[in-house]
């Protein structure tokens, strides 16, 4: 349980950076700011130690994921926009 609260914190965090970061209104809530944080963190820890970049815990992730976050929200953007 505990680290499913840590998850979702992480998540909240580096959605909330990477929202603000982007430029443009992105307009989405707590639970899609959340997931847009743990999906980025997801892929960029998955790309980032697959490639060797950096380990489990090293400050690269936390930048990394946010990098990730960021690419998931134009990702999100222009899938929203031709809808």
């Amino acid at each position: 349980m505990l680290s499913f609260l840590g998850t979702v914190i992480v998540g909240l965090i580096v959605g909330l950076i990477a929202r603000a970061i982007k430029p443009g209104d992105d307009k989405m809530g707590w639970i899609l700011t959340i997931l847009l944080g743990i999906g980025g963190s997801l892929i960029a820890g998955y790309v980032g130690q697959a490639l060797g970049w950096y380990r489990p815990g090293e400050p690269a992730g936390w930048i990394a994921s946010v990098i990730g976050a960021i690419v998931l929200l134009v990702i999100y953007g222009l899938v929203r926009r031709r809808a």
